[in-house]
């Protein structure tokens, strides 16, 4: 297998080495976070003169390992290491595995001389220790699985194969080790039963498995619509299962958004320039999972690609919203969606995700949400068709799926 470029992550170490925070590593489980810390960061590190001895990498998920989960082993152990006054690079890899680990590395920190390194693999590891705990001594880098040209730069094939390859099988990096159509749909389906649905059942103390497995699974149905607590609720009662309640799925659908198997798009009023409570959009943060949930039934392309394209956008570090626009046609005000609304600092871009635009008719249906928002920010066609970008007749641009996944400067153009 080909090295795995992620280039923009050891970019974001690299300018965060001896800040003077705890860098924070965060993503789904099997999405590469150790992979970069060691070897792609250490060796970085090692190239740039560091001695192997002032790098100190734990493992805390590895049984050889278990000691160091009692805080006081792990404390004792990193002090007795340092020797001289050069930094040294601490990596620990789980460290929410470690009981009372916030205290642990608030110590840390008082020692000049330590840079340190740590991964999580949920959010709750995140959003409710770190930023309690550390208080601005956190630097947190979201890790996502590969994006299409991560993975084409690893792939043994044209770019028209590796789309068909990531489109089903997505973009988690073991699946470029598996050599055929069989390993690599078991190896997703064992992954997302053993590894994530049972370490949120685990973790959350899940009494209702079944519920769960239905949230799942209506999720995986429906990526890209509008749903809710609510609705959800209305398919167990149709489906008799009226004993579950609004707040147990609301739990079960945060724990899925915890676990980064899920993602949430918020709807915002463009024109009224609020957000909408609800309902939502809801996205897989690697698309063969989603697949591999659904024993690969449902491989509707124009679903595949909207949700390809929010991580995508995501991966570059936008804030992703759904678009709602009003509109009024015969005296009577329609809500009209805009796929996808990104924003990072002062720039702003709308964009809609087309398999193709196959007739006028078509393209002035996608175009409509568009041509009804007054600002001057760039509105973008997506489509899937491998073509020369072009401009509508009122104004939009329209960008090949490969262009767009391929060129990191996709939307400046």
């Amino acid at each position: 297998m080909k090295e795995i470029k992620r280039d923009i992550y050891l970019k974001k170490l690299i300018n965060r080495q001896e800040n003077g925070l705890i860098k924070i590593v965060t993503g789904i489980r099997r999405c590469g976070k150790s992979y970069l810390l060691d070897p792609i960061y250490k060796e970085y590190l090692l190239e740039s003169g560091v001695g192997e001895d002032h790098i100190i990498k734990i493992d805390l998920d590895e049984r050889k390992n278990n000691k160091y989960l009692n805080p006081d082993v792990l404390d004792e152990y990193i002090r007795s290491m340092i020797k001289d006054k050069d930094t040294y690079y601490i990596i620990l890899d789980e460290i929410q595995k470690v009981e009372d680990f916030e205290s642990v590395l608030n110590g840390f920190l008082h020692i000049n001389n330590l840079d340190i390194y740590v991964t999580g693999s949920n959010s709750k590891f995140l959003s409710s220790d770190i930023r309690t705990e550390f208080r601005g001594r956190g630097d947190e880098i979201r890790v996502f699985p590969l994006t299409f040209s991560e993975f084409a730069t690893a792939y043994d094939g044209s770019i028209e194969e590796a789309w068909n390859e990531y489109k089903v099988y997505g973009g988690l990096p073991r699946i470029l080790s598996q050599k055929t159509s069989e390993q690599k749909s078991n190896y997703l389906k064992n992954l997302f039963e053993k590894t994530y649905l049972s370490d949120i059942i685990e973790r959350n103390n899940v009494q209702r498995i079944d519920v769960l497995d239905t949230v799942v699974n209506i999720l995986a149905s429906s990526i890209g619509s509008l749903t809710n607590p609510k609705k959800l609720s209305d398919t167990f009662i149709s489906n008799s299962m009226k004993d579950v309640s609004i707040n147990t799925i609301t739990s079960y659908m945060n724990y899925l958004l915890d676990s980064f198997l899920v993602e949430k798009a918020e709807r915002y009023d463009v024109k009224g320039k609020q957000y909408i409570a609800t309902p939502s959009k809801y996205y897989f943060s690697d698309i063969g999972l989603r697949n591999a949930r659904l024993n690969f039934r449902q491989l509707e392309e124009d679903h595949i690609m909207e949700n390809v394209i929010y991580n995508e956008l995501l991966y570059r570090g936008y804030n992703v919203d759904v678009g709602v626009v009003e509109i009024r046609e015969n005296d009577v005000r329609k809500q009209t969606e805009v796929d996808f609304v990104c924003n990072q600092a002062d720039r702003r871009y709308y964009i809609q995700s087309a398999l193709s635009l196959p007739t006028r008719e078509k393209t002035l249906q996608e175009e409509r949400p568009l041509m009804n928002i007054s600002d001057n920010f760039k509105k973008i066609i997506v489509v899937k068709d491998n073509i020369k970008n072009w401009m509508t007749e009122e104004g939009i641009l329209v960008i090949g799926l490969q262009e767009f996944l391929l060129n990191k400067d996709s939307l400046l153009l």
